[in-house]
C-alpha cells in the first residue's frame, strides 16, 4: 500500500564526516530518507550508526569538528548551508528536538517556565511574561501537574519522567512540523516511558505533526512507529513499513537486530538445593535534610522489612522503579551499606560482620555495576583493573601467576587476551562490561550481584553479555541477583522473580508465574508497561 502522504523532509546523499587527529571520519555515508506529514519515522541501530548524528547534521548542531554535505530540504528549502540566522527560523519552530538526558539538556540556572518561553520569546517575539500564559498551557498539555506552581521550579526539583514532558513541552511551543525525539525513554522506568510515549502519541494525534523517534529499543518501535529505517555504520540498510521490517526483514543486519532481543528461559534449581545468601527483615535507612542549607534533619527508609532467599545456582531478578530499593538492596545484602537485620552467607551468620570481617568473604561476593566505564580506572590497564583483587585475598601469587589468571579471565569473558594491555578507554561499552565481569570472576565468587549490568547496552550487545552470564553461571555454579528495570531481560535471565515498591516486596515467585499471571495492580501495571519486540 502506498502512502500517498506528503514528504516534508527529503533527504538526500546527506554525509556528517568529523575531523580528528587520525584524520576524517564519516559517521553519515550519503544516506536517503523521507520524512512525511503525520507520520512515526522510527530510526533504529546500534550505537555508532549514524542516528543521532544524520539528525544533527540537518538541524545544523553538530560538534565543531563536524560538517555536512548533501542535501536535506524542508518543503522545498534547503538546509544545508543555509545561513544561521534563516536556519534559526526553521529549527526550533519548525523541526524540533529532545534529547536523551533533559537534565544535561535543561540549564539548572533557569526556572522551567523561563527555558519554556525562551523559544516562544525568541520565534515569535514578546516579552518573557507575555510568553506565560502560554507556557502555562504547554506545561498542562504535557500533564504536569499544578502548573502554576511548577512554571517556577528548577530542574533539580523535578522527577526524571517530568523534565522530559518539559523538553517536551519547550519541542512544541510553536507548533513544529516534525518532532524529533532522540532516545527520548531511555534512561526512564518502564511506567514512565509508557506514559511518555503514550503522550507523544496524542499529541501527535492533536497537532498533525510528524514524530522521527531515534531508538535501539526494537519493542517501543513496533507499538509506536508506522516506518522504519534501519542503520548501520552510517549507512540506511533497509527502509519500510513497521510490520514489513518486523515480519519480513530483508538485511541481514536487520534479522540480527531482531533476533537479538533477550529470549530463552532459566530453570530453577528447585527447593532441595542448599540456600548460599539470605537477609531476613533487611532494612535501610538515610539521613534526610539537616544541611547547611537543609530543614530539620529526617530519616528515609530505602529498604523496609525484606526477606530474600538465594540459593545455589539461581538467578533472582529484582524489578522495580527508580527509588523502589533494588540497588540499595543488593548493596545492603553484600553488607556494603549500613543495614539492620539478619543476614546468612552458607552456613555463616554476616549479620555483625564489619568491614574487617567482611574483608575474607568479598571474593566470594562480587559486583558488577551498571556503568562499567565510570566504575574502570582509566589510568589503570585491564589487566591491572582485573588482577587488582588478586592482590588482597591471594598475596602469594607471582606476577607471572597473576598474568595467567588474567589471561584464562579474559577467555572466559570472550575477549583477546592481548587486551590486558591496553585501557578501558580504547573499548566499547560492552567490552568493558566483558571485563568487569572478568574482575568479578577471577576471585571464583560464589555469589555475583548484577546491578543494571546491560541497561547502557545496545540490544544486540544485551544478548551477547545475557548469554555470557549464563554460560559463566553453568561453568562455575554462580548464583545471581539481577537488578535490573528492563524486563525482557529479567524474564530471559532469571527463574525466581522480585518485585519491589517503595523499599518493600509487593510480589515475589517464579518467573513464569509472575510473567504470566501476576497477582498484584503495581506488578500487572509493570507489566502492561513494558515494550517487548
Amino acid at each position: 500500500m502506498t502512502d500517498s502522504r506528503e514528504t516534508i523532509l527529503a533527504v538526500r546523499s546527506l554525509k556528517v564526516t568529523f575531523t580528528t587527529p587520525d584524520g576524517d571520519v564519516q559517521a553519515v555515508k550519503g544516506i536517503d530518507l523521507d520524512i512525511k506529514a503525520g507520520e512515526t519515522l522510527a530510526v533504529v541501530g546500534e550505537s555508532g550508526s549514524g542516528k543521532s548524528q544524520t539528525m544533527m547534521g540537518i538541524m545544523g548542531l553538530l560538534a565543531g569538528n563536524g560538517r555536512v554535505t548533501g542535501s536535506a530540504k524542508y518543503r522545498g528549502q534547503e538546509l544545508v548551508g543555509l545561513p544561521l540566522k534563516a536556519l534559526n527560523k526553521v529549527r526550533g519552530a519548525k523541526i524540533t528536538m529532545i534529547f536523551q538526558e533533559p537534565m544535561t539538556s535543561l540549564d539548572p540556572l533557569y526556572t522551567i517556565g523561563r527555558q519554556i518561553a525562551e523559544p516562544i520569546v525568541h520565534h515569535r517575539g514578546g516579552t518573557f511574561k507575555q510568553a506565560r500564559a502560554r507556557v502555562l498551557e504547554l506545561l498542562e498539555l504535557v500533564g504536569i501537574p499544578d502548573p502554576a506552581r511548577r512554571i517556577d521550579s528548577y530542574p533539580h526539583e523535578m522527577s526524571g519522567g517530568q523534565r522530559q514532558r518539559v523538553m517536551i513541552a519547550m519541542a512544541l511551543a510553536n507548533d513544529p512540523d516534525i518532532l524529533i525525539a532522540d532516545e527520548p525513554t531511555t534512561a526512564l522506568d518502564v511506567t514512565i516511558q509508557a506514559q511518555i510515549l503514550d503522550l507523544l502519541n496524542k499529541l501527535q494525534a492533536k497537532f498533525g505533526m510528524a514524530v522521527v523517534l531515534i531508538t535501539h529499543d526494537l519493542g517501543i518501535v513496533r507499538h509506536f512507529a508506522s516506518r522504519v529505517a534501519v542503520m548501520r555504520r552510517g549507512e540506511v540498510v533497509e527502509t519500510g513499513t513497521t510490520a514489513d521490517i518486523f515480519e519480513r526483514p530483508q538485511a541481514d543486519y536487520t534479522k540480527m537486530l531482531l533476533a537479538a532481543e533477550p529470549h530463552g528461559r532459566k530453570l530453577s534449581p528447585g527447593d532441595k538445593v542448599p540456600i548460599i545468601l539470605e537477609g531476613r527483615n533487611v532494612a535501610v535507612d538515610y539521613a534526610t535534610g539537616g544541611g547547611l542549607f537543609g530543614s530539620s534533619a529526617g530519616i528515609f527508609r530505602a529498604v523496609d522489612g525484606v526477606n530474600i532467599r538465594l540459593r545455589e545456582g539461581q538467578t533472582i531478578g529484582i524489578v522495580g522503579e527508580s527509588g523502589s530499593g533494588k540497588s540499595t538492596l543488593g548493596r545492603a545484602l553484600l553488607r556494603l551499606v549500613p543495614s539492620t537485620g539478619r543476614y546468612q552467607f552458607g552456613a555463616t551468620n554476616i549479620s555483625d560482620f564489619g568491614r574487617s570481617a567482611m574483608r575474607p568473604l568479598r571474593r566470594q561476593l562480587q559486583l558488577v555495576f551498571q556503568d562499567p566505564y565510570g566504575s574502570l580506572s582509566p589510568r589503570q590497564t585491564v589487566g591491572e583493573i582485573i588482577t587488582e583483587g588478586l592482590y588482597v585475598h591471594e598475596p602469594q601469587l607471582s606476577r607471572a601467576e597473576r598474568d595467567k589468571r588474567a589471561i584464562e579471565a579474559l577467555k572466559e569473558v570472550r575477549l583477546d587476551p592481548a587486551a590486558r594491555n591496553r585501557y578501558p578507554h580504547e573499548f566499547s561499552g560492552g567490552q568493558r562490561q566483558r571485563i568487569a565481569i572478568a574482575r568479578a570472576i577471577i576471585l571464583k565468587p560464589k555469589v555475583v550481584i548484577l546491578d543494571e549490568p546491560t541497561s547502557a547496552l545496545d540490544r544486540s550487545v544485551q544478548g551477547q553479555v545475557i548469554d555470557l552470564l549464563r554460560d559463566l553461571q553453568t561453568a562455575h555454579g554462580l548464583s545471581y541477583i539481577f537488578i535490573s528495570h528492563d524486563l525482557s531481560v529479567i524474564k530471559a535471565m532469571s527463574d525466581y522473580v522480585v518485585v519491589m515498591k517503595n523499599g518493600k516486596i509487593v510480589e515475589e515467585g517464579e518467573t513464569d508465574a509472575i510473567f504470566d499471571a501476576p497477582r498484584e495492580s503495581y506488578t500487572q501495571t509493570l507489566m502492561s508497561a513494558a515494550f517487548t519486540a
